[in-house]
């Protein structure tokens, strides 16, 4: 059999294993390993595995990760997500689906603190959920809007799924970061034009909430202290060269824990939660980069990520065309994959050919997250729409998980403008780290 026939059956074989519910890490790396070792050799492919699961576990770089999670994890269980939460609600409660509009200006501003799009989810659907339900919201409207905004915690720096892709293509995380800021702020935008337009054609889903006066507004902005302090120290210490991503990261982990220690509101149960909660995430991120290396080293001897990139560039075609075929595989297998795992499968099969079209590897990394960011609440991976699900349980009762895919539609056109937006133009995404680096 020919390599790229190899390949191919590799490929098939690990989709066939996807849909068995068989974790994302093991069978990349069982299929890579199986697949090099049968082109190379045992003794190839077991040397393989040992030095990519010791790489990765021993990786430097890959610090970044557990120590952006942990600092997500203190703010998720110290309440920092709920006084975001209060101080929007302060601004935009009044008005018609007001309270929706607040819950995504509060996922944006946590997501700059947690860097992870399901907790961002769950932060956020514990503490709206209840108020939305008190002024009557729709069910579709309230859940849409939290498991929609949860996805901007992947957008926002700092971003999981943009230091994996920074570490796999070799860019400056630090460029990836400052690229994510107008792009979230722009979808949050979007998100909240969205909301309006949504309570026009059903006034029933979002009604006005309680007006707040300015003195209250303003006395409410004291709650973003911890939040803004947070967010300029970590990345105005990356703008500034002071220390690098991973030296941020841990300087944010230790500012939310010192802030929750001096506020009181972090309890030893939530420290230990914290804890616990960041090994297993980060134990999972390991391991799927661990499989997602294995597999590339596979798809490498087997050239057809090579062979992708000539037939591709054989074409004679424009490139934005090209392009838009790699973002529809990126819509249809976010549907069908967890964003991370994803992007670490693909992207040493699409990333040769975006940088031979003379795409800038930066612009692409963002809109590699906007397009993933679909894949979080579509079906039937969907994972904030299923967190949403549990959590809704347990804070208001039975809600059908229709509704919240139902809910999430109109967002996914947002999601779809700025997309089309960010590629006719890509100064959006790329005017910052310009300035900046």
């Amino acid at each position: 059999m020919s390599p790229a026939l190899i390949g191919t059956i590799g490929i098939l074989i690990m989709l066939f294993l996807f849909m068995t519910r068989m974790p994302v890490a093991y069978v990349m790396a069982l299929v890579g390993f199986a697949g090099f070792s049968y082109m190379v050799s045992g003794i190839g492919g077991l040397n393989l595995l040992s030095r990519a699961i010791y790489e990765s576990f021993s990786s430097y770089g890959l610090t970044t990760i557990p120590l952006f999670i942990l600092m997500g994890q203190f703010a998720f269980n110290s309440g920092i997500g709920r006084r975001m939460y209060d101080t929007a609600n302060k601004f935009l409660g009044s008005t018609r689906g007001g309270l929706a509009m607040a819950t995504v200006v509060a996922c944006t501003a946590f997501g700059a603190v947690c860097g992870s799009s399901p907790a961002t989810a769950a932060t956020l659907a514990t503490v709206g959920l209840p108020e939305m339900r008190r002024y009557l919201y729709g069910d579709e409207l309230a859940t849409g809007s939290v498991a929609s905004g949860g996805g901007l915690g992947m957008i926002m720096p700092p971003s999981v799924v943009l230091i994996v892709y920074g570490i796999l293509t070799e860019q400056s995380i630090g460029a990836l970061f400052v690229a994510g800021i107008i792009p979230s702020i722009v979808v949050t935008l979007l998100f909240i034009a969205c909301i309006y337009v949504y309570c026009l054609i059903k006034p029933g889903q979002g009604p006005r909430g309680e007006t707040s006066t300015w003195s209250q507004k303003i006395r409410s902005l004291s709650n973003m202290g911890d939040t803004l302090f947070i967010f300029i120290v970590v990345m105005g210490g990356l703008f500034l060269g002071i220390f690098t991503p991973t030296e941020a990261a841990a300087v944010g982990a230790f500012a939310v824990l010192a802030v929750s220690v001096v506020r009181r509101q972090l309890s030893w149960a939530g420290f230990v939660k914290s804890l616990y909660e960041t090994l297993r995430t980060s134990c999972m991120v390991m391991f799927l980069v661990t499989g997602a290396v294995v597999f590339g080293k596979f798809l490498a001897v087997t050239r057809i990520p090579y062979n992708i990139a000539s037939w591709v560039g054989g074409f004679d075609l424009p490139p934005f065309l090209i392009l838009a075929a790699i973002v529809a595989v990126y819509f249809v297998g976010g549907c069908i994959m967890d964003a991370l795992a994803l992007v670490m499968l693909t992207i040493p099969i699409f990333y040769p050919v975006l940088i031979d079209l003379g795409y800038d590897p930066i612009w692409f990394g963002i809109i590699i997250v906007l397009i993933t960011q679909i894949g979080v609440i579509t079906p039937p991976v969907g994972i904030n729409v299923y967190v949403v699900y549990g959590v809704a349980q347990s804070v208001v009762g039975k809600i059908k998980l229709e509704s919240i895919f139902k809910g999430t539609i109109p967002f996914l056109f947002a999601i779809v403008a700025a997309i089309i937006l960010m590629t006719i133009f890509p100064q959006i995404i790329m005017i910052l780290p310009r300035l900046m680096y």
